[in-house]
């Protein structure tokens, strides 16, 4: 009776935490579906050439991000006072909704508004976690919290590539596509996630504790963090050029297809997953976290250089292998920032750099889509679709030049140590 009684427990756990990951995955495509089909979606509804087209997105991208930023304490603290189902189910039909909105347009205003629904409901990770850490144990949480993160990974590749075959038949398709997935994703959860946040242990919203900005009450709490936070700020803002204008770089420099677009960019998801995935750890235990930072850095200046003078797709496939290192910048920061905090405040030291890094990227996409917006009007004195990538590599050689003054500080700090 009693393994019959644990059985009958553990399967809906099962299927509710196979309906999170699907969330939070079908979140990621939807953001990924997007970029390869942006360009040829907001010149149909907003009649404007590709340079116009290049702001417009960036501001969208900024309503994203603001809206995510702005809406996922909230939802968290939502989901303390009134349970994990609702909000994530809300969180779901949201997206569907999103998807329809995209899909049926008239204006860009339409367009805009689906665009806030978007990182209203992309705010759902903050639940999904909440929800992994009330259905799992203690000792097997970072195995669940791994599981979600393979989630995001997975969800960027599969996006674009999916977007882009999509597209060929219309910029509206992979809408339509995205909104059926996320309804039947909905009704599934409606059938089989239960809640699991007990009304005993229930907190009353207080709106003080969805305050987006009390997250970077940690910089201030361990200064240590501080430096090594401003290179993460101008590295992000940098980096943000690949979000941003990719896809119109594409068509504008090399007459990409949306296919074409969602290849590269699922292509660099799967080299920067092998390289996260299996590089990072021996090239840590080789070189250590310093190092491989300073690395990091100096291919991603090259990579930026590379893109801009890029004659042919198969100088930009190479460009992507050389590329991919630049994503063991942000892990290693971060687990150089980790060790300046103590134990007990690792997740607020993480929700502050998760904040910082929106706030960067937000700033950053819409930065580089009016560089690229300005460099191709006709009337300009220099009109080229790769002036952002000069821009990137000239902020990444700053990132860079900062982490070595860091890192020439600490050495000296640790020979007068040695000294003593």
């Amino acid at each position: 009776m009693l393994a019959g009684r644990i059985m009958t427990t553990a399967a809906p756990s099962r299927s509710a935490v196979s309906f999170v990951f699907i969330t939070v995955l079908l979140d990621m495509v939807g953001f990924g579906l997007i970029i390869p089909v942006l360009p040829g979606l907001i010149e149909e509804v907003g009649g404007v050439g590709i340079g116009d087209a290049a702001i417009v997105a960036g501001w969208m991208f900024f309503a994203f991000s603001a809206a995510q930023f702005l809406f996922a304490p909230i939802m968290g603290a939502l989901s303390d006072a009134f349970g994990r189902r609702p909000l994530l189910l809300l969180a779901v039909g949201g997206l569907m909704v999103d998807y329809l909105f995209s899909a049926l347009a008239p204006t860009l205003f339409w367009l805009f508004v689906g665009r806030v629904i978007a990182g209203v409901c992309g705010s759902s990770y903050v639940i999904a976690n909440a929800f992994i850490a009330d259905v799992t144990a203690p000792e097997e949480r970072a195995k669940a919290f791994g599981l979600m993160g393979a989630a995001f990974g997975v969800g960027f590749v599969i996006g674009p590539a999916i977007g882009g075959l999509l597209g060929e038949f219309g910029p509206r398709v992979p809408f339509w596509v995205a909104a059926a997935i996320s309804g039947l994703n909905l009704v599934f959860g409606y059938f089989v996630l239960p809640e699991t946040l007990k009304p005993e242990n229930r907190r009353r919203f207080r709106l003080s504790s969805a305050n987006p900005l009390g997250t970077f009450r940690v910089f201030q709490s361990f200064k240590g963090v501080l430096p090594l936070c401003g290179v993460l700020f101008v590295f992000f803002f940098a980096s943000s050029v690949y979000p941003a204008i990719w896809p119109f770089w594409g068509i504008a420099r090399f007459g990409w297809s949306e296919a074409m677009i969602g290849a590269t960019l699922a292509a660099f998801g799967i080299v920067a997953a092998v390289t996260q995935g299996v590089l990072a750890g021996p090239l840590v235990k080789r070189f250590g976290e310093h190092r491989v930072v300073v690395w990091g850095l100096i291919f991603a200046v090259i990579a930026a250089v590379g893109y801009a003078l890029a004659p042919s797709l198969l100088v930009v496939i190479i460009m992507l292998v050389i590329h991919a290192p630049e994503g063991l910048v942000y892990p290693m920061l971060a687990a150089l920032m980790s060790k300046a905090v103590p134990d007990d405040a690792q997740g607020q030291l993480q929700g502050g750099i998760s904040a910082m890094t929106n706030v960067a990227m937000l700033f950053g996409t819409l930065f580089y889509s009016y560089i690229f917006g300005y460099f191709m009007r006709p009337e300009g004195v220099i009109v080229s679709p790769v002036v952002g990538f000069y821009v990137a590599a000239t902020l990444l050689v700053g990132a860079l030049a900062m982490f070595a003054l860091l890192e020439r500080g600490r050495r000296s700090g640790l020979a007068v140590l040695a000294a003593d």
